[in-house]
């Protein structure tokens, strides 16, 4: 996998200002307010920065959080991690892989068959309804 790397103001001219401040900025968009808390349509979940497959629509689920949430990312290998102590708490950050795009963050508290719930900022994310090979 090629890495996307730019400058903050390479990303500013791509991204509108919310999308900066969420993957760029490693901000939150508020509960209940993204594209895709309530989005029931089908796809595959691309990164909105390089466009990198990040999540099935067959593993997001109503975590009832205001968030889009998956209990597991389409592909391990394009997602990182990083230790996230901001707010007073300790918490998982996921970022994509390709590009470090801030996507959210993953907790151990979601359904069978993995446990882990997904927490992604709508922001971050564009649904691909034409890729449905899940």
């Amino acid at each position: 996998m090629a890495e996307v790397k730019k400058t903050k103001e390479e990303w500013k001219k791509q991204l509108t200002p919310e999308q900066f401040d969420i993957c760029v900025n490693h901000g939150t968009e508020p509960a209940f307010s993204g594209k895709y808390h309530d989005c029931k349509d089908k796809g595959v979940y691309k990164c909105t920065c390089c466009g990198e497959e990040l999540f099935s629509s067959e593993t997001k689920f109503d975590s009832g959080t205001g968030w889009p949430s998956f209990f597991k990312p389409l592909n391990d290998d394009n997602i990182s991690f990083e230790q996230d102590s901001s707010f007073g708490t300790v918490r998982t950050e996921v970022n994509c892989k390709k590009c470090g795009a801030h996507l959210g963050h993953v907790f151990d508290d979601g359904p069978k068959p993995t446990n882990m719930r997904y927490c992604i900022n709508s922001a971050s994310l564009n649904l691909d309804a034409d890729n449905k090979t899940t």
